[in-house]
């Protein structure tokens, strides 16, 4: 049961990168056809990847097993904890769009929180920006999030050495 409840540390930026395409794919449609009720499977994808990684998420077993293996690109391992922090404020971001939504009617912020979730994951599918990875890395600067959290990226500087 532990093993089904843990987030991958390496994680396939590749394979992230395809599930954040598909994410932005859903928000899409979201958004331009008026398919509110894809709020609730986009929270509930988020909460998936940010329990259990790839594991319980549709979309992650897709990207991880069928179409990041099958790109032609080879795969590039980045620390989870800020991946697996950046699928938490997209299950926050999607979980309040859901609460406001279906709960409240509130539908016009629902969607704004929908189109925040888009850019974000656009970021990240387009640019390989994570959003909530640069989150991330500023709350450990900041000591907020303690640097026990993610010894990888505590070394950054050992991978890339600060310019000249």
């Amino acid at each position: 049961m532990a093993s089904i409840f843990s987030f991958p540390n390496p994680v396939n930026e590749v394979a992230a990168r395809v599930v954040a395409a598909g994410v932005v794919l859903i928000t899409v449609v979201i958004l331009a056809f008026d398919q509110t009720w894809l709020i609730l499977p986009l929270a509930l994808g988020f909460l998936a990847r940010v329990l259990t990684g790839p594991t319980l998420s549709p979309l992650g077993q897709l990207a991880t097993r069928v179409i990041a293996p099958a790109l032609p690109v080879e795969a590039k391992l980045v620390p989870g904890p800020p991946k697996r922090f950046a699928q938490g404020i997209g299950a926050t971001l999607s979980g309040i769009a859901c609460i406001l939504h279906f709960g409240f009617g509130a539908t016009t912020p629902a969607l704004v929180l929908v189109a925040m979730i888009t850019v974000a994951a656009t970021l990240e599918s387009v640019l390989a920006f994570c959003l909530g990875c640069h989150a991330f890395a500023l709350l450990m600067k900041a000591g907020i999030i303690p640097d026990s959290a993610c010894e990888a990226c505590n070394d950054i500087w050992s991978r890339h050495p600060e310019p000249a």
